[in-house]
């Protein structure tokens, strides 16, 4: 009979789903804390402060992997704890974004537009160049786009992210080769 007390092995899904959670909703807190100080998260030093936080909560989650496991963690597995990850946090963060950017603050694509024209103009673009460059991407700012792309770009980012990450917090399970 089983021991009621024993706490079952995580699992791979398990690990990355708890996470998951945990990473999808620091993504929307940032996003509107970034916002309300009229920032974004694509610019600057807050794309790295982005990526150095997905980096951390990777290597928390194989860490809470290999220490409610058995101790070990193979490329693989610390990859799958990754893709979780990422698909839950994606997940909850997009869904957010999209409420919030067609229903909430309808003026957050117009601030992205303004800041673009405010770059191109600063590299030196020309006034035909830049209408030219905004209406090709005007077609890709409307809310519903920008949803498809973020789930897009954020598992891979997850997954890139994982990828590196997972060779440091990789743990081989010597016995496994005897």
């Amino acid at each position: 009979m089983e021991d009621p007390t024993q706490t079952p092995e995580v699992t791979i899904r398990s690990a990355g789903i708890r996470y998951g959670i945990i990473s999808g909703i620091f993504s929307f807190a940032f996003f509107i804390i970034l916002t309300t100080l009229g920032q974004t998260a694509s610019e600057g030093i807050w794309s790295w402060v982005g990526y150095l936080v997905t980096a951390a909560l990777i290597f928390l989650a194989h860490k809470y992997f290999k220490d409610n496991g058995n101790g070990f963690m193979s490329y693989g597995q610390g990859i799958g704890v990754a893709f979780w990850e990422g698909l839950i946090s994606v997940a909850i963060y997009m869904p957010l974004f999209y409420i919030y950017v067609k229903f909430i603050d309808s003026g957050f694509i117009d601030m992205i537009k303004e800041k673009q024209i405010d770059a191109m103009q600063q590299k030196g673009m020309s006034e035909d160049q830049i209408d030219q460059a905004m209406q090709i991407a005007g077609k890709f700012m409307s809310p519903e786009m920008m949803l498809v792309f973020g789930i897009i770009g954020g598992l891979i980012v997850f997954i890139i992210i994982a990828l590196l990450v997972t060779i440091f917090t990789q743990k081989k399970n010597p016995e496994a080769f005897a």
